[in-house]
């Protein structure tokens, strides 16, 4: 496939719009070397206890396992934490951030990941939301209140050989009950959502702003998958009504709506194409 002419065409919108909006989904990280949960395979591969046991990432990602074996969701959720706070984010956030601080309007993030690589990158944390919540923020499993807190303090202490955690597990301070991430999971009537909502409402804030201004969106939505398509939703009604331009970057679930730009390849190569293009 000949991408001459999609990619000047996300160039010439990059370097145009007013405001830059970045949405990302799980592709986002793979260049960082984060592991790929695509499918039952991706998610063995990384975590290979869970293959023994027979559990996806969907059977994981449940608040169930936090009353059923503690250690064992501790194991998977505090391996995580570790990982991602050894993660160095990829050169294409750094070159979308650039990019995002030139604008007239500045720049958003919409991200279904819960990884807190972008404020790792230097994102300012008033201008992301993470619609999934983060891992790096902890709440009571009961819940006993509404309180959410930095998990800062807490290291896990994992057997990676079966990932599970060793005693003393992560606790809430009010109660003394076991705390769990404050990530909405699988079949979640228990997550503590203000602080998403307060991001999602900031967010909101900044579109409406846009629209009234009438300033000219890009959307630069990089690995966002359609099995939970969230992102995908997001971004293309972000753009919706002519008000800006979608470049969708991603190997896989190319397709886009009519009018708006499909680039097939990974979030840190598709970044560094097009943002050479826009500073050319």
């Amino acid at each position: 496939m000949d991408m001459k002419d999609p990619l000047n065409r996300a160039a010439t919108a990059l370097r145009e719009a007013d405001a830059l909006l970045v949405t990302a989904g799980a592709g986002m990280g793979v260049d960082s070397g984060l592991p790929d949960f695509r499918g039952n395979e991706g998610f063995w591969k990384a975590y290979p206890p869970m293959a023994k046991l027979g559990v996806s990432f969907v059977e994981m990602a449940n608040p169930w396992w936090f009353e059923r074996d503690p250690a064992l969701a501790w194991g998977f959720y505090g391996h995580r934490l570790s990982l991602y706070r050894r993660t160095v984010p990829h050169a294409g956030f750094g070159r979308l951030l650039e990019i995002g601080r030139s604008k007239r309007e500045g720049y958003f993030v919409f991200t279904s990941n819960v990884d807190g690589q972008f404020q790792k990158a230097g994102y300012d944390e008033d201008r992301i939301e993470e619609c999934h919540g983060s891992i790096h923020h902890l709440q009571c499993l009961r819940p006993c209140s509404q309180d959410i807190w930095d998990a800062r303090g807490e290291n896990p202490d994992v057997d990676e050989a079966q990932f599970r955690a060793r005693d003393p597990l992560p606790r809430c301070p009010r109660c003394g009950a076991l705390a769990r991430p404050n990530v909405l999971m699988f079949n979640d009537w228990d997550w503590v959502p203000h602080r998403t909502r307060a991001q999602s409402e900031r967010f909101h804030r900044w579109l409406e702003g846009l629209a009234r201004s009438k300033a000219f969106l890009a959307v630069v939505e990089l690995g966002a998958g359609k099995a939970v398509a969230t992102v995908r939703m997001t971004s293309e009604g972000a753009v919706r009504g002519g008000r800006g331009t979608l470049i969708r970057i991603n190997p896989r679930d190319t397709d886009v709506p009519a009018g708006h730009l499909s680039i097939p390849l990974g979030a840190g190569e598709g970044i560094r194409k097009v943002t050479e293009l826009a500073r050319a």
